[in-house]
């Protein structure tokens, strides 16, 4: 695999309102640099969201952030790679990553909301869809069943 097509990869994803003491979200994303886990992470947001896009959105602006520190590291030391993705598994997320109108609805992230598009509009990242039921960073999020945890647990370690 020549170095201009490892793919920096990343993984987010957030439980929206799961301390009941509290009802701050907890975030969770996972990076790859071809198949290396290079940086990862679960912790409690810093505010309240007020819905669940918002907590994804948090996420995602967390991985964002995390990916181009990646790339400017990676950059520094003549390490080329393809465009950047992130996967996500809520829908709105995606769609306002692609799509950064604020509405009355979304007005209260409006700083997130803006940091993600302008490197999707460059070019720099692409931000896809993930059905929640491959979203391996649940196990980081969320308290999980057996069940769900050893299926979570074979598919990403094959």
């Amino acid at each position: 695999m020549s170095t201009d097509s490892i793919p920096i990869k990343g993984l987010c994803d957030a439980d929206w309102a799961s301390d009941p003491e509290d009802r701050i979200s907890t975030s969770g994303a996972a990076i790859y640099f071809a198949t290396n886990l290079v940086s990862w992470w679960s912790k409690k947001q810093q505010i309240v969201a007020r819905s669940s896009t918002e907590a994804e959105y948090r996420s995602l602006a967390q991985a964002t952030a995390e990916v181009s520190w990646i790339q400017t590291l990676l950059t520094e030391l003549n390490v080329s790679f393809p465009t950047r993705i992130i996967f996500c598994d809520n829908e709105s997320v995606v769609s306002l990553s692609h799509n950064p109108v604020v509405h009355s609805r979304t007005k209260h992230m409006e700083i997130d909301v803006f940091s993600v598009p302008e490197r999707v509009l460059a070019k720099q990242l692409l931000v896809c869809h993930i059905p929640a039921i491959d979203q391996w960073v649940d196990a980081s999020t969320k308290p999980l069943a057996p069940s769900r945890f050893m299926f979570l647990r074979q598919i990403h370690c094959g």
